[in-house]
């Protein structure tokens, strides 16, 4: 069976993305950081029928714990195929530039650039053995003058370039690992204080969206894809 590990997988975008890919056949491993959310999203999960393993603590900003954590993945799930980045902290969204505090940049930077690459280096071995996939889920580099939250930015900017340098080098390399990111769009999440404008989406939506992509059957090696672009709020 196809299982996948999805990183922030006990609430918001993660939840969803579990939840469908595990409609569609996915064994679906939870990385989590709390055991109380981490157990009541399987039990939701099983309720559907979904096969849920189980939970692996992580903590990306504690390189410790991503490391043991890619050793239990690899000792209990062998089989895992697909890794989804999903985990992430927004950083301070209300204050411009100018304002943000450099340690909050720093943690940002922290859990959403480097505590997924040390998690994607790390399961590397076991997706190319598996020859499978990793997915990031991400925004656009190119700044919006819409939505332009800096720690936040800054730090999907610097994992789209880890995306980007990583197609490149495993096409170079002959790895059989497929890895690109996607855009969710403006989505109502406790990430951004459950706000709801108009072009945004549900949880639910965005889910189904991304299974359907994952399952699509088609290379995306080194895309960026775009679910529902940031647009002008009215």
């Amino acid at each position: 069976m196809k299982a996948v590990f999805v990183t922030g997988a006990n609430k918001g975008i993660g939840f969803g993305i579990a939840k469908h890919l595990g409609l569609s056949g996915w064994k679906v491993i939870i990385g989590a950081r709390n055991q109380e959310r981490a157990e009541k999203a399987i039990s939701e999960l099983r309720t559907l029928g979904i096969d849920v393993p189980g939970w692996v603590y992580i903590e990306l900003s504690d390189l410790a714990s991503v490391d043991k954590a890619s050793k239990e993945i690899n000792e209990k799930y062998p089989e895992t195929s697909l890794l989804v980045n999903n985990a992430g902290i927004p950083g301070d969204m209300g204050v411009d530039s100018l304002h943000s505090e450099i340690g909050i940049i720093r943690e940002t930077l922290e859990v959403n650039f480097i505590g997924t690459f040390a998690l994607t280096k790390a399961l590397a071995p076991l997706i190319s053995k598996n020859k499978g996939r990793i997915v990031n889920v991400t925004v656009p580099s190119e700044i919006s003058p819409y939505w332009h939250p800096l720690a936040y930015v800054a730090s999907k900017a610097a994992q789209n370039a880890m995306m980007g340098v990583m197609a490149i080098e495993f096409q170079q390399q002959g790895t059989p690992i497929e890895i690109f990111s996607v855009h969710p769009g403006p989505t109502t999440t406790d990430l951004n204080g459950n706000m709801s404008l108009p072009g945004f989406h549900d949880i639910e939506t965005v889910g189904r969206k991304m299974a359907e992509l994952i399952n699509d059957g088609q290379s995306h090696q080194g895309e960026f894809i775009e679910l529902y672009p940031i647009v002008e709020e009215k």
